[in-house]
């Protein structure tokens, strides 16, 4: 297991959803420079990034710190089918 991240469960009911890759690019940053900002691996981020991992509640916090945004519009859990995202404290139209 990486450190701060692990795998999703199959048979979870309520899938974490993010948003790092849109944030990220919002701020002009490389997947790298995001990566070095709090401390993990490149290739670490590209699996959050894709869902195949889920963050700690700790990387999700300087993830969002990074970004400057709050953790609710990075991250949120996937309650229906059509993965909706939060509606409380968006601060970006999220397609």
């Amino acid at each position: 297991m990486l450190l701060g991240v692990s795998r999703p469960s199959k048979d979870e009911t309520a899938p974490v959803v993010n948003r790092i890759e849109q944030a990220r690019n919002g701020r002009g940053l490389s997947r790298s420079d995001l990566a070095d900002i709090v401390g993990v691996h490149y290739q670490t981020m590209g699996y959050l990034e894709r869902g195949e991992y889920n963050p700690s509640l700790e990387l999700a916090l300087k993830i969002a710190g990074a970004l400057e945004v709050g953790v609710e519009d990075v991250f949120w859990l996937d309650r229906s089918p059509s993965n909706p995202a939060p509606a409380r404290g968006a601060k970006e139209k999220r397609s």
